[in-house]
């Protein structure tokens, strides 16, 4: 039966002898429906001849049901292997992969005890603040900003008229230098819609937890007087706009930009609905605008940050007492200090789910402290976070103590001034005695200022950290030591004073954490790395990227090249108007 349902399938590919013309080739045409059914007739009665009806059907029917058996129980024996197998193997891989990748444990407290000896005793000659860089760059020369409106630019992209096609309002989120992106992006979008920028507005974060506002840490009739001819700025919308909108800003038309969007998504997108109503709103607006944009609206961007950015009234006079304070402090090195910026903050450690030399305690300590910031979020089985592996991979924030023995390592003595860019440390009684054992010399806007001229600071972490950006910016030499905003910003607003070099120390961490694992290193050996990493530091300082496409690492903020180099020639005394006015920068 089974083999009649075959056959029947198959008219065409079964023929009899008679069909095939006795010489095996294959037919020139199908035979005929007539000659298939006699052939196919003959086969039959051949099989009937040899094998019993009985023991025929016997066989197909034990063939059919053992044969359904085989495929049930093969798919379920799949099913039970392929959940097995989802259930076990993500444990299983990670067991081997931590079983097979290095981890490091934190040593360096015992390497420096280790060295102390050598390094009190360490007679060479110390390194000279004025001799760091040994790598020069200067700008090079090219043709003058153009002094233009972006709406020229974008008349034959999109038709506009000379009016303002609406207002623009954006909410800039973040801290200091996340907002500072914010500002710059909002000009820059300003541009390419030919709108009227609102003064940005600062939301309020939970992390940083400071209600200023624009004004409080940013000069705005500077930021207006600058843009002027660029960008039309205003500080609120005209009364009989937002009446329509009974006075509430949260009832103007509210759009939600994907994030590094590119210009032609505003000019398709957001341009029509600024159009209809007269005035948007984009909120939040961190990281709203793609890197690579054409050059008149990266300009804008170059133009907010460097010139029309200057910082409040009551930091730029603060500030200034900071920083001739820090050079009185640093008589011994011409007024020359070196600047770090520390990011070893408890929240910072925790985010970072390093350990260091705290025993059960301190990992106790940073559960807790994880659970009630983040709730369950490190707890996600899709995360996993081993202390060890992050710490050789680079990722955990380095200690004061080993911010100390890398630069002592370098050739930077107990004579040299340190001023440390930082919030509140972890344990910083601790932390900072290392530290300070190395570098006597040491500084912060605490130690410099005095508590009245702090307080009216107190409890503003963006204000405060505009301080610190100050004093970092006319150092001589600038250590980071963890990556985020405020370095970047820095790398790229030093670059554009100092003629194109950064003056940053990039320490390779990955390079620092196996030489502070290695407990036979010698203090020669050491400071033999640490020099030829300061070398590599020096050399990547002055590079720029030789793509002109700038993209979210290479950003304007961090290489300020090619667009905003002419900017200084206009004007020699620019990055002393942005932060001190008159100050001549320790050079």
């Amino acid at each position: 039966m089974a083999i009649n349902t075959i056959m029947k399938n198959k008219p065409y590919n079964v023929v009899s002898s008679e069909g095939s013309g006795g010489d095996g080739n294959p037919p020139s045409s199908p035979p005929s429906p007539r000659r298939q059914t006699s052939g196919f007739s003959q086969c039959r009665r051949r099989l009937r001849s040899k094998v019993p009806l009985q023991y025929f059907r016997k066989y197909s029917l034990a063939a059919g049901i053992f044969g359904r058996r085989n495929i049930q129980f093969l798919l379920l024996l799949f099913f039970l292997y392929f959940s097995g197998l989802m259930m076990c193997v993500g444990r299983f891989s990670n067991f081997l992969r931590h079983s097979r990748e290095p981890i490091a444990i934190y040593k360096s407290h015992l390497l420096l005890e280790k060295f102390w000896h050598d390094i009190e005793t360490d007679n060479s000659t110390a390194l000279e603040l004025s001799s760091v860089w040994q790598f020069k760059r200067r700008m090079r020369v090219q043709k003058p900003c153009p002094v233009s409106t972006a709406r020229r630019h974008l008349g034959s992209v999109v038709e506009v008229s000379s009016d303002p096609t609406g207002y623009l309002i954006v909410e800039a989120n973040g801290g200091l230098n996340q907002q500072r992106s914010a500002i710059c992006n909002a000009v820059a979008v300003a541009g390419i819609l030919n709108a009227v920028l609102v003064i940005p507005s600062f939301g309020y974060n939970s992390v940083w937890k400071d209600p200023s506002e624009f004004r409080d840490i940013y000069d705005e009739d500077h930021f207006i007087a600058t843009l002027e001819g660029y960008v039309k700025v205003v500080k609120e919308l005209p009364n009989e706009l937002i009446s329509r909108y009974d006075h509430n800003i949260t009832n103007i038309p509210h759009l939600r930009v994907e994030g590094w969007a590119p210009a032609k998504h505003y000019l398709g997108k957001v341009y029509p609905v600024l159009q209809e109503h007269g005035v948007i709103r984009i909120a939040p607006f961190a990281n709203r605008l793609a890197m690579n944009v054409p050059s008149h609206i990266q300009l804008l961007r170059c133009i907010t940050n460097y010139r029309a950015l200057r910082f409040s009234s009551p930091i730029t006079t603060l500030a200034r007492k900071l920083l001739n304070r820090m050079i009185e402090r640093s008589s011994m090195t011409g007024g020359k200090y070196v600047s770090v910026h520390l990011r070893f903050e408890e929240d910072m450690v925790a985010f970072s789910c390093c350990l260091y030399d705290g025993g059960d305690a301190e990992k106790f300590e940073m559960d807790s402290f994880r659970e009630k910031g983040w709730k369950g979020k490190f707890k996600k089985k899709d995360l996993d976070f081993v202390a060890g592996r992050n710490r050789i991979d680079g990722k955990c924030p380095l200690t004061p103590l080993e911010v100390g023995m890398m630069l002592r390592g370098m050739g930077f003595d107990n004579n040299t001034s340190i001023y440390l860019a930082s919030g509140k440390l972890y344990k910083a009684e601790q932390n900072l005695a290392p530290l300070l054992k190395m570098f006597p010399l040491l500084y912060t806007k605490e130690s410099l200022a005095t508590s009245d001229e702090l307080a009216p600071f107190q409890g503003y972490s963006s204000r405060l950290a505009a301080l610190d950006y100050t004093v970092c910016l006319f150092s001589e030499v600038f250590v980071t030591t963890q990556g985020g905003n405020f370095p970047h910003f820095l790398m790229g607003h030093r670059r554009f004073l100092f003629n194109g070099h950064a003056k940053t120390i990039k320490p390779d961490k990955r390079m620092l954490v196996g030489l502070l694992e290695n407990m036979t290193i010698s203090w020669k050996d050491f400071k033999d790395d640490m020099d030829a990493m300061l070398l590599e530091s020096d050399r990547k300082g002055m590079m720029i990227p030789r793509v002109r496409k700038f993209n979210r690492k290479n950003s304007i903020y961090t290489f300020p090249l090619p667009e905003c180099d002419c900017l200084q020639s206009h004007d020699s005394s620019l990055g002393l108007n942005h932060t001190l006015n008159a100050l001549e920068p320790p050079r």
